[in-house]
């Protein structure tokens, strides 16, 4: 309806403009009068052709191929209807009602009034029919765009609840084999883990989280790993952080850590070692991670099922990232950048 109101505007102000001197035996506001009931004499036939085009004779035209030609002469009848209407109109009733003979509007069937007639009708229904088709453009768009977040939400969330069994998984192994050999540790490790689920249950639903959150929670699980350990393991773990409030991802670094004892110190019969090195500077984020491994016929890049989940979900997270991982036969090494800043709103 905006449209119609906007066009309405344009077209009294034309028309008083254009019969001012034709009607100056009336007063201006007559004449404004005048304009308007002129208009909207004309108006009906425009929006009676337009909303026809629109809601029956265009969607059946885009939709169906075999009835193109149908359709077409459905259009072409429908413009002609519309002509006669609008020029009996004029005719009919705004020369003698609402001009009251003052202007004439000449002979019904003339060539000069029924071209100017179909550039009104052309122009009126053209904006209209446009406008709308623009927005329904928009709208599918709009649509399909979001169709396309709910599908990358819902593979993230598949994503990240992947992640969760899976350490779960690996951790509840640990505690069995502490709990065969009636370890004095086994409780110690039952509490860190119940930590770890807290946040997991509770904190991790979170689409951020602060840096400071992910730093706990990767302190607390490399307390709960610790405990299985000897001084045969050698962890280290520096970090340089110019705000821990900045946000990041929740339980996005823990599958770096939780492959490096995995895969290296678990493995490991002799010394091992894990460095961790996190640095954050604003908002951009490296982290760097390197354990020693078993030499194997492995090949020395291939990754697990928790590096390439992480992978994947660095990818709908963040527009700005990179990853590398590395190794040979003794060592396994892995670097992560993020822009903590380009989170991708999904």
């Amino acid at each position: 309806m905006g449209f119609w109101l906007a066009y309405t505007v344009q077209d009294v102000t034309l028309i008083y403009l254009w019969n001012k001197e034709f009607l100056s035996a009336f007063s201006p506001s007559h004449q404004l009068i005048v304009a308007i009931f002129d208009s909207l004499c004309s108006l009906v036939p425009k929006m009676l052709f337009s909303y026809y085009v629109l809601y029956y004779n265009l969607p059946k035209l885009l939709n169906s191929k075999a009835d193109r030609i149908r359709n077409i002469t459905q259009l072409l009848l429908a413009l002609i209807a519309t002509m006669f209407l609008y020029r009996a109109i004029g005719v009919f009733f705004t020369s003698s009602v609402v001009y009251k003979g003052t202007i004439q509007y000449g002979a019904y069937f003339s060539g000069m009034w029924f071209l100017n007639i179909l550039v009104n009708i052309g122009f009126a229904s053209g904006a209209a029919i446009m406008i709308k088709q623009f927005r329904l453009q928009l709208a599918d768009k709009e649509k399909q765009k979001n169709l396309i977040r709910d599908k990358l939400e819902t593979e993230l969330k598949f994503l990240r609840n992947q992640t969760n069994p899976h350490f779960l998984f690996n951790t509840l192994n640990n505690i069995y084999a502490l709990a065969r050999k009636k370890a004095d540790e086994t409780a110690d490790v039952v509490m860190e883990l119940s930590k770890i689920l807290r946040f997991m249950l509770y904190e991790s639903k979170n689409d951020h989280i602060p840096i400071s959150d992910e730093l706990r929670i990767l302190d607390d699980y490399i307390e709960l790993e610790k405990i299985r350990y000897d001084d045969r393991l050698s962890i280290s773990f520096l970090r340089e952080i110019d705000n821990e409030s900045e946000q990041i991802a929740p339980l996005l670094l823990i599958p770096f850590v939780e492959n490096a004892f995995k895969h290296g110190a678990s493995e490991s019969r002799f010394e091992s070692f894990i460095h961790l090195d996190m640095k954050l500077q604003s908002g951009v984020l490296e982290f760097y991670i390197e354990n020693t491994k078993e030499p194997n016929d492995k090949k020395p890049n291939n990754e697990n099922i928790g590096l390439t989940n992480v992978r994947r979900q660095l990818e709908l997270l963040y527009k700005e990232h990179e990853i590398s991982v590395e190794g040979n036969a003794t060592l396994f090494k892995v670097f992560l950048k993020i822009n903590l800043r380009s989170y991708a709103n999904l």
